[in-house]
C-alpha cells in the first residue's frame, strides 16, 4: 500500500484568509479576555513584527491598526472536513489527523499517474483552494503524516527506504505518546531510530503497551486504526463577511469562492448538483432567501456561478448582509457531458451549460427550455419543453426535426429498423393504429416513417433524423 498526506499548518488562517480580499495585518487570537494572545499572523501581520504565541497586548504596542478574529476550532474542523472531501475523489480512503489528511493512494496510481503526478494534482487542488500544505508519501499512513511534518515533499515509496527516513527523525516530531516522549530525551533517546533499536520488553515495562501498538502502526506491522471520512449527502456553509455589505457587487467575491468550494466537494463525491439556496443573512436572525435552480445537475464551478450571480442579481437588498450561506440538500448524480474529438469552437466561446443557465438566470426559468418526452406515444404528443422533476426517457429513438402533419414519401427507401407500431389515443377520441419505420433514402438521409397496416397508401413521412 501507499498512503499520502497532507499536512495543513495553517489551517485556521487560511480558512478566513481565502474569503477575503483585503490583505491588511491580521491577527486570529484566542485566550481569555485579560491574556489574549495571537494564534495565526498573515504576512502583513508578520512583516511588523506580529507572531504566533504573542501577548496581544506586545502586539498592539508594535502596530496600532490590525484586524483581530477570534479563533474557532470549529471552523477549523469544517476546514478540514471539506478538504477531506476534495481528497475522496482521488481516494475512497481517506482519514482525518490533527491538521492532517491521509488517503491511500497505491489504487489511485492506475487512474492518475504515478506519485509525480498525482502529487501535483494535489498541490494544483490545494493551492487553488488557497491552503497552504506540505505533502510526503509512505507505506503506512502514520510514516506519511510523520514525514510530512518533517520536509515538504517527502516520498519513500518501499519499506526499507521509509525505515531509513524514519530513523533520522527527531523523537520530537515522531508523532508517538507524549508521555513517552517527554521522558525518553532524559534517557539519552532523542532520535525515533534509537527508539527503533531498544528491546521491546524493556519499553512496555517502562512505557506500557500503548508505545509498543504506535510504533507497530508506523511500521505497518500493526494496521492503522483509521476512522474512514465518508462526505455527507447534503452541504450547509456559512462565509461569515468581513463588514456588513450593502451591495450585491461586494458579494461575488465571496460567492465565487463558495461556488468553486462547491464544485470541487461535488467532484469529489463524483455528484452533481440541480437546486440549492442562499441565504443572504441580515442582522437579528433575518435571511433573504435566493433559490437557484438549473435544468440539469451540474458541477463546473463556472456554471454554478453563473447561476447564483444571475439569480442573485434580480434581488434587493432590505437590509445589509453579515454572511452567506448555502444550503443543498440534494445532491444527484452527475454524466459529464459528451465532447467532440474535434472542437472547432472559438478558444473564448462560452460553454453551453454555463450559457444556458445565463440566459435562464437573465431571462427567468420560463424563458429557456430543455426539449423532452412524455409519456404519451403518439408522435403528434411525444416531445414537449420539459418540465422541472420530468426525467421520462423515450426508450426508442425519435427523429429531431417531427413534421407538423405527415406527407407523402416517394421514391427509394431502405429499412433500417422496425416497425415499432403504436396502436393508441382511444381515451380521448383521437385514436391511432400504425407501424413506423428507421429508413434511408436514397440520398442517405434517414427518416422516421410509417405505413398504415390496414391500408395502402404507401409511406408517410413524420420526421428527419439528424
Amino acid at each position: 500500500m501507499l498512503w499520502a498526506c497532507f499536512g495543513l499548518p495553517h489551517l485556521a488562517l487560511d480558512g478566513v484568509l481565502r474569503t477575503r480580499a483585503d490583505k491588511g495585518p491580521l491577527v486570529l487570537v484566542d485566550g481569555p479576555a485579560n491574556a489574549r494572545h495571537i494564534v495565526a499572523a498573515n504576512a502583513a501581520a508578520r512583516e511588523v513584527g506580529l507572531h504566533a504565541g504573542q501577548r496581544l497586548t506586545a502586539a498592539q504596542a508594535l502596530l496600532a491598526h490590525f484586524e483581530m478574529i477570534p479563533y474557532d476550532p470549529a471552523a477549523v474542523d469544517r476546514w478540514q472536513r471539506f478538504l477531506a472531501g476534495m481528497a475522496y475523489r482521488y481516494s475512497s480512503q481517506v482519514a482525518l489527523l490533527p491538521r492532517a489528511i491521509v488517503l491511500e493512494i497505491s489504487r489511485s496510481q492506475c487512474l492518475f499517474g504515478e506519485w509525480p503526478v498525482l502529487e501535483s494534482r494535489l498541490r494544483s487542488d490545494l493551492l487553488a483552494l488557497g491552503f497552504q500544505h506540505c505533502l510526503a508519501a509512505a507505506p503506512t499512513p502514520h510514516a506519511a503524516y510523520v514525514l510530512a511534518g518533517m520536509r515538504d515533499g517527502q516520498a519513500v515509496l518501499t519499506q526499507e527506504t521509509m525505515r531509513h527516513a524514519l530513523e533520522a527523525v527527531p523523537l520530537s516530531k515522531s508523532r508517538l505518546p507524549e508521555h513517552a516522549m517527554d521522558a525518553l530525551p532524559r534517557m539519552g533517546i532523542r532520535r525515533l531510530g534509537q527508539l527503533l533499536r531498544m528491546p521491546r520488553d524493556s519499553l512496555q515495562r517502562r512505557f506500557g503497551a500503548e508505545l509498543l501498538q504506535a510504533m507497530d502502526r508506523l511500521l505497518g506491522r500493526a494496521p492503522a486504526e483509521l476512522a474512514l471520512y465518508v462526505p455527507p449527502d447534503a452541504v450547509d456553509w456559512r462565509i461569515e463577511l468581513s463588514h456588513e455589505v450593502e451591495n450585491i457587487a461586494a458579494l461575488v467575491f465571496p460567492l465565487k469562492r463558495m461556488m468553486g468550494d462547491l464544485a470541487a466537494y461535488l467532484s469529489g463525491r463524483d455528484g452533481g448538483v440541480q437546486r440549492f439556496v442562499l441565504h443572504l443573512e441580515h442582522r437579528e436572525g433575518k435571511a433573504t432567501e435566493v433559490p437557484v435552480g438549473m435544468l440539469s445537475p451540474e458541477r463546473d464551478a463556472g456554471v454554478l456561478f453563473e447561476a447564483a450571480r444571475g439569480r442573485l442579481e434580480q434581488i434587493r437588498l432590505p437590509a445589509p448582509v453579515m454572511s452567506l450561506r448555502l444550503i443543498a440538500d440534494d445532491l444527484p448524480g452527475f454524466t459529464p457531458a459528451g465532447r467532440d474529438l474535434f472542437d472547432e469552437r472559438p478558444a473564448n466561446a462560452l460553454p453551453f451549460e454555463q450559457l444556458r443557465e445565463r440566459l435562464r438566470a437573465r431571462l427567468g426559468d420560463h424563458a429557456v427550455y430543455r426539449w423532452s418526452t412524455t409519456i404519451d406515444p403518439r408522435p403528434e404528443h411525444s416531445q414537449c419543453p420539459s418540465m422541472q422533476g420530468n426525467d421520462y426517457i423515450e426508450p426508442h429513438p425519435r427523429p429531431t426535426w417531427l413534421l407538423e402533419r405527415p406527407m407523402p414519401l416517394h421514391g427509394a427507401l431502405r429499412i433500417l429498423a422496425g416497425p415499432e407500431r403504436l396502436e393508441t389515443g382511444w381515451w380521448d377520441g383521437d385514436p391511432m393504429r400504425r407501424d413506423y419505420y428507421l429508413v434511408e433514402t436514397s440520398s442517405g438521409q434517414r427518416a422516421w416513417a410509417f405505413c398504415a397496416p390496414d391500408e395502402s397508401s404507401g409511406w408517410m413521412l413524420h420526421g428527419w433524423f439528424a
